[in-house]
């Protein structure tokens, strides 16, 4: 088995990636990205000597736009779409995907992600928790990891685990951070799945934000501690009765010197992170979840 990264481009390289797994049938693809870098995509895979028409099987571990947006071409040209059972109905109809991506990016949605179309009901196919498909050879199977998302799946293959967002953003030469966008943060059932992950223990993962680390026991012990540092930070923020506006000024402020400065991270790595994971989104993922599940009781 083989695995090539292409990088998308997002703005700057390094942010999201697509991994193709080669087999006996023709290559497997691990996410697609969004509209805006289909044409990266499309050269990645030139290079490697591919079309989009030769990738029959294309494997997205949620359906966040920068994982899944342009799916649907692949559905087009005859790809099956493999998703979790609660990511299928939005890969065929979109309609409250867009919405609520609408609700956090407003203006920019063109911008950053490009066009959105619905999918032939047919081409989508749900792997739920533990199915397998077997694509030229090659076993590739889900294994269901919620927290980031309500519906998110990684992708075991061979001793390589594809992690989506679940392990968190790792940008080459940064830190191990979690992406908490809206609107499915849940800290529990996200360190649950830190843990599955753990008891899976694969040799490598692939992380879509971005590429291969070996270092596994190690990234994700920095993981839960700083999904715990972030979410016990907003909590007191909370407790304080700052608005959403002091609070994002202040996070913005706290990654810096926590998460950049005091490791000596540069500047350059750390704007990518602003593409991959931006402060001020994190922000609300992690408002949403203490407002829902923490001042609720639920």
């Amino acid at each position: 088995m083989d695995i090539k990264t292409i990088d998308l481009d997002f703005f700057s390289p390094e942010i999201i990636a697509s991994y193709l797994i080669e087999t006996e049938d023709g290559p497997a693809l691990i996410e697609t990205g969004p509209d805006t870098t289909f044409a990266n995509l499309e050269k990645g895979l030139a290079d490697l000597g591919y079309a989009c028409a030769d990738v029959k099987n294309v494997f997205v571990t949620h359906i966040h736009l920068d994982h899944s947006g342009v799916a649907w071409r692949f559905a087009e040209s005859g790809s099956t779409i493999h998703v979790h059972p609660r990511g299928a109905p939005h890969l065929i109809d979109p309609e409250k995907l867009m919405n609520s991506a609408t609700m956090i990016y407003g203006d920019r949605m063109d911008e950053l992600w490009g066009e959105v179309r619905g999918m032939d009901e047919a081409r989508v196919v749900v792997l739920n928790d533990m199915e397998s498909v077997v694509v030229g050879g090659v076993e590739i199977r889900a294994f269901e990891t919620t927290g980031h998302a309500g519906h998110h799946n990684s992708y075991l293959v061979d001793g390589a685990l594809f992690t989506g967002d679940v392990a968190g953003c790792r940008i080459p030469g940064g830190p191990v951070m979690p992406p908490t966008p809206p609107p499915e943060i849940h800290v529990e059932r996200w360190h649950g799945s830190i843990e599955r992950i753990r008891e899976i223990s694969p040799d490598v993962i692939y992380p879509t934000h971005f590429g291969a680390y070996a270092d596994v026991g190690a990234h994700l012990d920095v993981l839960a501690r700083s999904l715990d540092e972030w979410t016990d930070w907003m909590g007191r923020e909370i407790s304080e009765g700052k608005t959403e506006e002091e609070i994002t000024r202040e996070f913005d402020v706290y990654c810096r010197e926590e998460m950049f400065e005091r490791r000596g991270i540069s500047e350059e790595v750390h704007a990518k992170y602003e593409l991959a994971t931006p402060h001020w989104m994190n922000v609300g993922g992690l408002l949403r979840y203490w407002r829902k599940y923490r001042l609720s009781g639920s």
